[in-house]
């Protein structure tokens, strides 16, 4: 499986760091992603995102620290994310298979709340 934080994604991001840059693993095996930021800690939500060869973007996973992982339509026995502070997060890929194979990367956002806020 080869992962790869996207370099040309990462200059339009500034503040966000992904690491490895490159991961190669075997399959069966897991692969461990980390994000962080030096945004401010109001930078609280963290969006993981996969893109096959050929294919869009898809979110993986959305976390919110202190909050738990959603992953919606996939697997939460294919993939684990924590949130260990509103600074950094991880994404885990269990049991690897080539169809795991692409390019990860992540977000982060502040939390938004429009309720009571009208013009």
């Amino acid at each position: 499986m080869v992962t790869r934080a996207d370099a040309e994604l990462q200059c339009h991001c500034q503040g966000v760091t992904q690491h490895p840059e490159i991961n190669w693993s075997l399959a069966s095996k897991s692969a461990e992603m980390n994000c962080s930021h030096n945004k401010d800690a109001s930078h609280t939500q963290m969006y993981w995102y996969r893109q096959r060869p050929g294919e869009t973007m898809t979110l993986v996973v959305y976390t919110v620290f202190g909050g738990q992982p959603d992953y919606g339509k996939l697997p939460q026995t294919k993939y684990s994310a924590v949130k260990e502070s509103s600074e950094s997060g991880a994404l885990t890929v269990k049991d690897l298979q080539l169809e795991d194979a692409g390019v990860y990367f992540c977000a982060v956002s502040k939390h938004s709340d429009v309720r009571g806020k009208r013009n």
